[in-house]
């Protein structure tokens, strides 16, 4: 006897495939090589560049170039990505940079370009593949928040308005969603050693005259139960589990993988 609760664990993995945002560097990149390894077509968007395509075409992924900033790429990527893959079950949100002023200073159209990057592109990408992450009853959309999707720092108004929003989409999105099989979730992290994060270790070094270690151990990991830096395969591994058939039961519901910052 069969349980009909949901897909079974011999649910096909193979040839279902996956659409990661910012998929050529750091996390985007770490979930695009765990899904090939979880036997998933991939494809990985980022912005029309030839170390882009580089990085795409070393790894074996297909590749979509296409500005998330504008409206007219969104819809196109997502054209793009079905037919290069043959359809699409899984949409990973994860592109996005981060800006760091006070908000007197904070430049306006940097503003919109954030805002427009890690909240209103998910949406619309959502919006866009719905038809097609639907058709399996299998799919997965996973929106890569941050734990700063769920407390503030100063200087980084947009990147916070834009990581709180997205786990109010997910929300939404998921209770949408759920008769029609497909699930919407966040995944949040502390801070990942990323090549983004480096340069803000090397940056506060030199502003604060102390040492790389001193800065995420002082200065970045002090709120933090475990001091170590989260490695991009370490997100890359959730996500797996949350794209999986495993997790069909799994939706609306943000992760922390923060070290123990909100356990406070």
């Amino acid at each position: 006897m069969t349980s009909s609760a949901g897909p079974s664990q011999s649910s096909a993995v193979q040839g279902r495939a996956a659409l990661v945002t910012g998929g050529t560097s750091g996390i985007g990149l770490a979930i695009a090589r765990r899904f090939q390894q979880d036997g998933l077509q991939v494809a990985v968007l980022d912005l029309d560049r030839p170390t882009a395509r580089a990085v795409a075409a070393e790894h074996g992924l297909g590749f979509v170039g296409a500005d998330l900033s504008r409206r007219e790429d969104c819809r196109r990527a997502v054209t793009e990505a079905g037919e290069l893959l043959g359809g699409l079950d899984v949409l990973v949100n994860n592109a996005g940079f981060q800006h760091i002023d006070p908000i007197a200073d904070f430049p306006e159209d940097t503003w919109d370009a954030m805002l427009h990057v890690m909240l209103t592109a998910p949406f619309l990408l959502s919006k866009y593949a719905w038809p097609l992450l639907t058709r399996s009853g299998q799919g997965r959309i996973i929106n890569v928040a941050s734990i700063h999707g769920h407390v503030a720092s100063p200087y980084k108004s947009a990147y916070i308005s834009a990581k709180h929003g997205l786990i109010g989409l997910t929300r939404t999105a998921a209770l949408e969603a759920g008769e029609q099989g497909l699930t919407v979730n966040a995944i949040c992290p502390g801070y990942v050693r990323t090549p983004l994060v480096e340069g803000q270790i090397a940056d506060q070094a030199r502003t604060r005259g102390i040492t790389a270690q001193e800065v995420e151990q002082k200065v970045m990991l002090e709120p933090a139960a475990i001091k170590r830096l989260l490695d991009p395969e370490d997100i890359a591994a959730l996500a797996s589990y949350v794209a999986s058939p495993a997790a069909w039961g799994m939706t609306g519901a943000v992760l922390d993988l923060d070290l123990g910052w909100t356990a406070r």
